[in-house]
């Protein structure tokens, strides 16, 4: 009876993990054409504290192989004290330096409104101060655009290489996140996206009410308005799965710093709207916790060495195939596979835990559940 309720846990995260194979694969790749740009965008970067990344962002947007007039940059302070001042007349594009007006629970998505309500241009664009964009970022979304009835886009996000079991780690888990998001696209059950590369028009991110209806929690400013739009008009909102459009990000530097960064994430989940979306995140937390006890009735003789190394083998075997995937299109080096898959479902308990009954810190600031 025991090895028949883990089975059925096990069977079912299969089932689901198998899904967004199956929707990954259905993905088609966006390919680069000769268009003449039309798309005018306004770029948003909300920060705080971050004067030895913004220079670096700055310096890749000023090589973007894009019309002059059709961009402008919005930057975010969001009370930053670390000194940075923005250089004048070194950049490509117009570039606007603003404060933060707070007026919610949540300083992101405060930034992006205070943005977007200057904003000249159609389209709005929001990165993080921590990533890199290529040459053709905007041109790609700008295809992208002009080819397909989009109001909102949202694309990949991957990390900068860096050697080490902690680089290695949160590498394969940001991979499975970017996997789930890709795949579910293809599914057409859309509920996840990164913030650090993710575009709507302004007149739709208006007609959905901006981030109206989840002011009260702190991060979200990405999943939410995307479940937004897609619970309003499915049609309108696509995935550009591209490599010109990839944004790079740089890991976190400690465990710590994970464990709060991935805090923050899973605090969103209890707010999706997404039936699909809520019901995948409980299958994963569940899938993981049978793991643990699995183990734990291994060690003390309860469960049969066999099962428990099939249970292993075939979590592993699926959560591989579609990190593997997802690894191949963003081409990312996987290191450190079976001790990361070891940890993992350890670390993803203690998140989903932490997150439904801590506090979490980032950028300085304390928030709460």
């Amino acid at each position: 009876m025991l090895e028949l309720i883990l089975g059925t846990v096990f069977l079912i995260y299969i089932l689901f993990i198998g899904q967004l194979i199956y929707g990954f694969n259905r993905m088609r790749r966006f390919s680069k054409a000769e268009f003449t740009p039309k798309t005018s965008f306004t770029i948003v970067v909300p920060f705080r504290n971050e004067k030895e990344n913004l220079p670096n962002l700055l310096h890749s947007i000023s090589l973007l192989n894009y019309p002059k007039d059709l961009v402008e940059i919005i930057l975010v302070d969001d009370d930053s004290y670390d000194g940075w001042k923005m250089e004048d007349g070194r950049w490509k594009f117009e570039i606007r330096l603003i404060k933060n007006e707070r007026k919610s629970n949540s300083p992101k998505k405060d930034a992006i409104e205070t943005a977007i309500e200057i904003a000249k241009n159609d389209w709005i664009i929001t990165t993080d101060a921590d990533c890199l964009v290529q040459k053709d970022w905007l041109t790609i979304y700008d295809q992208y655009i002009q080819e397909n009835e989009a109001e909102m886009v949202a694309s990949g996000v991957c990390y900068l290489p860096k050697n080490g079991l902690m680089s290695a780690f949160q590498n394969l888990d940001f991979l499975s996140l970017q996997g789930a998001t890709i795949g579910s696209f293809g599914i057409e059950k859309p509920f996840m996206c990164n913030g650090a590369n993710f575009a709507y028009s302004k007149q739709f991110f208006k007609e959905l009410n901006g981030f109206q209806g989840n002011e009260t929690i702190a991060s979200g400013d990405d999943v939410f308005l995307l479940q937004k739009a897609v619970s309003v008009a499915p049609k309108k909102v696509g995935f550009l799965l591209a490599k010109e459009s990839i944004v790079a990000t740089k890991p976190v530097a400690t465990w710590s710093e994970l464990f709060q960064q991935r805090v923050r994430w899973a605090s969103k989940s209890t707010g999706y709207s997404s039936i699909y979306g809520k019901l995948l995140a409980l299958v994963v937390f569940g899938e993981n916790l049978t793991w643990i006890v699995s183990f734990l009735l291994w060690l003390v003789g309860l469960l049969d060495q066999n099962i428990f190394m099939l249970f292993v083998a075939l979590k592993f075997l699926i959560d591989f195939i579609l990190i593997y995937k997802t690894a191949n299109f963003f081409e990312s080096k996987l290191q450190y596979v079976l001790a990361s898959s070891l940890l993992y479902p350890f670390f993803s308990v203690s998140v989903a835990i932490y997150s439904l009954f801590g506090k979490y810190s980032w950028k300085g600031r304390n928030f709460k559940k």
